[in-house]
């Protein structure tokens, strides 16, 4: 296997990233791969007074059967829901991408294949000049993009792949998510993505009631 991983982002937040990663890391370990899982930032959950995993992180790691320590799996956890820019400053945190990219190096080191979900979308602010799209080629991984499956996907998804072609971001290819009705926009979005980006559309996930 050539490509020794892949960073899950996504056309917006609440897009169904995490569920799209854990999926694919089930999916690994069940072919015998040795997938390691990260997600480097996430905002929204307060930290374990142990020091466990919480929210994402904590479900990336069971769909993968890890046991990696919890502060490379996850560095930074904060507690507000909103961009880790702004979530960062209100907890008094510094997000530091070296200490960032120090876990990944370690997980890369141990694992033979590596998932990272970003937090949000491909311009979402990490510190003051620092987007997750800069992460993204700071680890220099190809990226999936998970996309939602109704009216208005195509703008926002052709946004996203032509930001990552602008940076020289490779991308694997898209993934629709969550799809719970069967209209016309549905039914033509995933073709129109294809022809009008050159990009491989990976798959079509239905929704699922919890």
């Amino acid at each position: 296997m050539k490509t020794k991983g892949f960073f899950i982002t996504g056309t917006d937040t609440e897009i169904g990233k995490t569920v799209v990663a854990a999926g694919l890391a089930g999916c690994l370990k069940l072919k015998g791969i040795d997938v390691g899982v990260m997600k480097p930032v996430q905002s929204g959950y307060k930290s374990s007074a142990d020091g466990r995993l919480v929210g994402d992180a904590l479900l990336m790691a069971r769909a993968a059967e890890v046991d990696d320590d919890p502060l490379l799996v996850n560095p930074y956890c904060l507690e507000e829901p909103l961009a880790p820019r702004v979530a960062a400053e209100l907890a008094g945190v510094s997000l530091d991408p070296g200490k960032i990219m120090q876990a990944y190096r370690e997980l890369q080191r141990r694992r033979q294949f590596m998932l990272v979900e970003g937090a949000g979308g491909i311009l979402a602010p990490l510190t003051g000049k620092l987007m997750v799209a800069d992460l993204i080629i700071m680890m220099g991984l190809p990226v999936i993009i998970v996309a939602s499956a109704g009216l208005g996907m195509v703008n926002h998804t052709l946004l996203t792949i032509s930001h990552a072609k602008s940076r020289g971001i490779p991308i694997a290819g898209v993934i629709i998510n969550n799809l719970k009705k069967a209209g016309m926009a549905e039914k033509t979005n995933p073709s129109l993505i294809a022809e009008l980006s050159g990009v491989p559309l990976l798959g079509v996930i239905p929704y699922v009631r919890n």
